[in-house]
Order: structure tokens, then C-alpha cells, then sequence
């Protein structure tokens, strides 16, 4: 067989499977059950009731396709990313597919029209990325999330240390900063307000808050609040001595981006400012010397 007869069969076997696989899925859907979701959801009388049901045989087929343990993940990630309320883990679940399923289509009319390997590759590589897509802009959410949290934790232990000394509780002054603060660490707080709320105890709520989040300087205090909540001591001492610890990491933090920043700054400088000024100061007089070279050849002449 030929190289293009392998790849034929490559792209027909990529074609089948996928579709064969989806099909089964929509073939072995409880319908009982659906039925049952759809009754107990009409039954609600919601006017968002009926897409919700109409969705959620795709939601069930996509919550089966998806590891148990990987959703486990994807939900964390939307804890530390604030779970916006644009990607609920149900719509990430269905995108998910869908993106594949695009990118499948969109690939396979590629490699249809020329079955290269390069464009097989290609075709490949689309279908991974149109189903990773979801978690990579999940990913970087958070990320960016966990750092503005950082940032702003030294203020907001100022401001709960203010409100303390003037008298307010700890809850008191968390209830004051939420609802004064627009960022992360504002709404985290209100969180885990409403968490105690509802009857969760105070230890257990300040360590959920530690957990939805990566920031060690956000454990460090809520190891502080806890112990000094548990031992009687007093908490403006132990606001006052985290906020201290918190501006001179921050200091610290800023000191080591300002040490790397001229190392993040040679590789540009090599590859295009550097080539660029020599191309201005030597391009004059690399053109001169060409021009008189050819001045010279054409005096000796033959």
C-alpha cells in the first residue's frame, strides 16, 4: 500500500470511531430517567425549565464521557477561578465535546481534501485542542485570579486590622470589607460569611476558603486566625503582626520580578532590537562598500 492509502485509512478509522462512540452514547441514555428529570423540572414551573431539559441528555451523555476524577478537577479550578457565572461546570462539561467535534469536522474536511501527514497531524492536534480549550482559558482565569488575590491581601489585612481596633469583631470587619471591596479577597470573604451563615462553623468555613485557593500567604492567615480563635489570643495582635509579614513578602515579591526582569529582557534584546540597530548603523556602510567594490570592478574593466 501506498503512503496516501495508509493515511486514507488513518482518516477513515478517526471518522468512524468518535461518531460510533457519540452515537452509542445517545443509544444508551437512560430515557426513563430523562423523562423523570423533564417532569420533576415541568413541575417546577420555571420558564428556564424546558432548555434546561431539552439539555440535559447531552449534559448526562457528557457527564459519562467525562472521568469522574477530571470533573472533580475542572471544578476546583473553577473555585480558585471564582466560578464566574459565564462557565458553570455543567456548560464546560457540554463545550468541551463540542469544541472536539468541531475541530474533528473542521480537520477531517482539511485532511479530505489532502491527506498529508503533516495535515493528519494537524487534524489531530485540532481535535486536542478544541477539547482542552475550555481548561486552558479555565486555568488561566484562575491564575490570574489567585495573583490579584495575593495582591490585594496586604490591604485587606490593614482593613480588617483598622476595623478591629475601632472596636468591630472579626466577622464584623470581614462583613464591613466585603462589602465595601470589589476584588477577589473581597468576595472571597463574603463567602465564607454566608457559609457560617447557613451553619458551618467559623474553623471549618475559614479553611474551605483556604482550599479554594493556591495563595500560601491566604493559609498562612487563616492558620493564624484559627489558632488564635482556638487559644484565646487576641486578634488585632494577630492581624497586625500578618499584615506586617504580608507588606514585606509583597516587598520581597516586587524585589525578585525587579532582580529577573533584565534576563526576561535579553532574549528580546538578541533576537530583535539588537539585529535591528546593527541593520541601521551598518546598512549605510555595508551599502557604501558594495557601491564603491562595483565602481572599482567597473573602472579595471576587462
Amino acid at each position: 500500500m501506498t503512503t496516501m492509502t495508509w493515511f486514507g485509512w488513518l482518516a477513515l478509522v478517526l471518522t468512524v470511531v468518535p461518531v460510533a462512540v457519540l452515537t452509542y452514547g445517545l443509544i444508551a441514555v437512560d430515557r426513563r430517567s430523562v423523562s423523570l428529570v423533564q417532569q420533576n423540572l415541568t413541575r417546577v414551573s420555571s420558564p428556564d425549565a424546558a432548555p434546561a431539559a431539552r439539555g440535559g441528555e447531552f449534559l448526562a451523555l457528557a457527564r459519562r464521557l467525562t472521568p469522574g476524577t477530571y470533573a472533580a478537577g475542572l471544578d476546583r479550578q473553577l473555585a480558585r477561578a471564582g466560578r464566574p457565572a459565564a462557565w458553570p461546570l455543567e456548560r464546560i462539561l457540554s463545550a468541551k465535546p463540542l469544541l472536539a467535534i468541531a475541530g474533528f469536522g473542521l480537520g477531517g474536511l482539511v485532511v479530505w481534501s489532502s491527506p498529508a501527514p503533516a495535515t493528519v497531524l494537524a487534524w489531530i492536534l485540532l481535535v486536542a485542542l478544541g477539547y482542552f480549550l475550555p481548561d486552558l482559558l479555565l486555568l488561566n482565569a484562575a491564575l490570574k485570579r489567585q495573583e490579584a488575590l495575593q495582591l490585594e491581601l496586604p490591604n485587606v489585612l490593614d482593613q480588617l486590622l483598622i476595623s478591629v481596633e475601632a472596636g468591630l469583631g472579626l466577622e464584623q470587619a470581614m462583613s464591613r470589607v466585603a462589602a465595601r471591596g470589589t476584588g477577589p479577597m473581597a468576595e472571597e470573604m463574603s463567602r465564607t460569611l454566608q457559609e457560617m451563615q447557613v451553619g458551618r462553623s467559623r474553623s471549618e468555613a475559614y479553611q474551605a476558603m483556604a482550599d479554594r485557593s493556591t495563595c500560601q500567604d491566604l493559609a498562612s492567615f487563616v492558620r493564624a486566625v484559627t489558632q488564635a480563635d482556638r487559644y484565646g489570643i487576641g486578634i488585632s495582635r494577630v492581624l497586625a503582626t500578618q499584615a506586617a509579614q504580608m507588606r514585606v513578602k509583597r516587598r520581597q515579591r516586587a524585589e525578585e520580578k525587579a532582580m529577573k526582569l533584565p534576563v526576561k529582557i535579553l532574549f528580546p534584546l538578541l533576537f530583535f532590537i539588537f539585529p535591528t540597530i546593527f541593520i541601521v548603523v551598518m546598512g549605510p556602510a555595508v551599502i557604501n562598500i558594495l557601491e564603491s567594490g562595483i565602481l572599482d570592478s567597473a573602472r579595471l574593466g576587462p
